[in-house]
């Protein structure tokens, strides 16, 4: 018998798109997100990504005294593959959303591959009672909010993690942004193996039906070939068939409160690692294996957690 694929699972904590008013159970304290995290690798993640947040109001931070608590609580707990977010918040500038990776070297960091729209406003339909001003601000400001990341941007944080050998879960949005890691991939700056994440039902790139991911997957096939991982993230409902899909069509999943706080249809998910059971439950009824954090670094050829900067 074959050997059973291995599936890397990855935990996307507490982001920056969902405000704490959302959800009781999205991490917001240092504490709570370090926690979520290890719980989600317990469960099953090879890999965290991680935001951080002001534990003051919830508001999201690239302030590397918010990332520290949690990184290093994270370091002497698991040996989960660390991935330190260059998004941030659409809000805030370029420049801001650098620190963090350029701080602490990780060993992946997540790297949005274009500019877009990107609007959360929709969200108001569902939440309409706020903790916090800035959480209603954050959604209504997203009608007028361009997601900035030109060809210098990307090219300034390839730099960056080029530096420190710190490798990137590309973020693809939609088709565009694929075209654009093939750019930078034959100009020698995004170095493979790629880890690709595609990204589905965003208000502002692609939608989530099932032939825009057959779309993305045949389009990556054709610029990439077979040097890349490919993983699956679907927002809000759509997480768990889009992974499901992409799963038996070849790929790796991500998950987590950052993309999706339901568990199912009305009901919040407890937490991020109640998400990594249910597909890891998904997973090895498909007769796949989930990818330990050692599996994870060798297929995306990481530097490996004795060479970070934390």
């Amino acid at each position: 018998m074959k050997n059973k694929r291995k599936v890397i699972i990855t935990s996307a904590v507490t982001g920056a798109i969902h405000t704490p008013s959302m959800s009781k159970h999205l991490p917001v304290t240092p504490d709570e997100i370090a926690e979520a995290a290890i719980d989600a690798a317990k469960a099953g993640a090879a890999i965290v990504h991680m935001h951080a947040r002001d534990p003051k109001d919830g508001r999201p931070s690239q302030d590397p005294r918010h990332f520290e608590p949690i990184l290093e609580k994270l370091k002497n707990s698991t040996d989960a593959v660390i991935n330190i977010t260059t998004g941030g918040s659409p809000h805030m500038s370029v420049e801001e959303r650098m620190i963090p990776v350029a701080t602490f070297e990780p060993e992946l960091a997540s790297l949005n591959m274009g500019s877009m729209n990107f609007g959360l406003f929709p969200m108001l339909g569902r939440f309409q009672e706020f903790a916090h001003e800035w959480e209603r601000e954050a959604l209504e400001n997203s009608r007028d909010l361009v997601f900035k990341n030109t060809f210098a941007d990307i090219e300034k944080i390839l730099d960056i993690g080029n530096a420190n050998d710190t490798r990137f879960e590309f973020e693809c949005y939609d088709i565009s942004h694929v075209n654009n890691l093939n750019h930078f991939h034959q100009r020698g700056l995004a170095r493979g193996p790629l880890f690709v994440q595609s990204v589905f039902g965003l208000l502002g790139g692609i939608g989530a039906h099932p032939e825009d991911l057959m779309h993305m997957r045949r389009t990556a096939d054709r610029l990439l070939g077979d040097n890349y991982e490919w993983s699956i993230l679907g927002a809000g409902k759509n997480q768990m068939p889009l992974a499901t899909i992409g799963a038996a069509m070849g790929s790796h999943v991500r998950v987590g409160l950052e993309d999706s706080l339901w568990i199912g249809p009305g009901q919040l998910a407890a937490s991020n690692a109640e998400q990594v059971t249910r597909i890891r439950t998904i997973l090895e009824a498909l007769n796949f294996e989930v990818a330990s954090p050692d599996e994870a670094r060798e297929m995306l050829s990481l530097k490996g957690r004795d060479k970070v900067g934390f």
